[in-house]
């Protein structure tokens, strides 16, 4: 039986929005809301959905670098949710990050050599020859030559910073990483290779991802399961073939109908959404993903879906698999 890493249970993250003389909380920007899933160890859980559906927030919301509005963070059975600053840092080392921009996250006027130890000494791990041995063996490791190591972040290509926010994360030999969005900002020669060294390092290190992505082709080739968001919300969840062969919410089939084939004879019914995603300070009553749903129902707008579990591991949140 899989052992769970991480469970995420009803996680909040709103955002107040200050208004008036007083700076009173006059609305709140419901980034994450009320968000359920779990991650096994030594899985890749793929996050999905437009651009604004609270992907980033949720990741970034479980590893503490935003504090939860309210629900429960759940680490190794151990709920880290109200953990301080303090508790949190031990925990650090077991749960990092690889950010999107492979130029923003690097500091420029640090050598490579010393981004990449610093997690090392920020945890006092090692001595100063262990460490400096260590970044040698990491930056060989994710495919760069260890006489890189005094360069700056500006002398590299968008790929080889991206290998560089890579063995930062792996330094300290973490469970859990998030990958938030690592290769879209990178040419598509280069984004399959840092594919391929992700899997590759999974395997090796018995790594954890969760991976933040809108390239459903990408998704598809790097996981085990999948979560569709929208609007701060999880609206359909499954195995990766499950959900790419048998899409149940109609927001998970539009998405899915957006994705390139690349045979030019294939035909496909292509599904386009009507209108913009709605203001997530403001969200829709009932479904929230109703104002732009073809099958939207009067009691869309009435009562907000529940989680189904249609099969075994495949839920989604939609009226009308209750009308089956």
């Amino acid at each position: 039986m899989a052992t769970r890493l991480v469970e995420v249970q009803k996680l909040k993250k709103w955002f107040p929005i200050k208004g008036g003389i007083f700076s009173m909380t006059v609305a709140s920007v419901r980034a994450v809301d009320e968000v359920s899933f779990f991650i096994n160890q030594g899985e890749t859980l793929s996050l999905v959905g437009e651009s604004g559906s609270g992907k980033t927030t949720t990741g970034r919301t479980i590893l503490k670098l935003l504090q939860p509005t309210s629900g429960k963070i759940i680490y190794k059975g151990k709920d880290i949710t109200k953990f301080t600053a303090d508790q949190m840092r031990p925990l650090r080392r077991n749960m990092q990050i690889m950010f999107q921009d492979p130029y923003g996250s690097l500091n420029p006027r640090m050598p490579v050599g010393d981004i990449i130890r610093e997690p090392l000494d920020v945890h006092s791990i090692g001595t100063r020859k262990e460490r400096q041995q260590a970044v040698a063996t990491m930056m060989e490791t994710v495919g760069l030559r260890p006489e890189y190591e005094k360069r700056y972040p500006h002398e590299f290509s968008g790929g080889q910073r991206q290998r560089i926010g890579v063995a930062r994360a792996l330094i300290i030999n973490p469970e859990l990483l998030v990958l938030d969005e690592p290769i879209s900002a990178l040419d598509v020669s280069i984004q399959s290779q840092i594919i391929n060294l992700l899997q590759e390092l999974q395997q090796r290190l018995n790594l954890t991802y969760l991976f933040i992505a809108h390239d459903l082709a990408v998704v598809r080739h790097m996981s085990d399961r999948v979560a569709v968001m929208y609007l701060g919300k999880i609206v359909e969840t499954a195995d990766n073939d499950e959900l790419f062969d048998h899409p149940l919410h109609p927001y998970t089939q539009a998405l899915l109908s957006a994705v390139p084939v690349p045979d030019p004879e294939a035909k496909r019914e292509r599904v386009i959404l009507q209108g913009d995603v709605p203001s997530p300070v403001n969200p829709p009553s009932g479904c929230h993903f109703r104002t732009r749903c073809p099958y939207a129902m009067p009691i869309c707008k009435e009562q907000e879906p529940a989680m189904i579990e249609v099969a075994p591991g495949h839920t989604a949140a939609c009226h009308l698999l209750t009308k089956r």
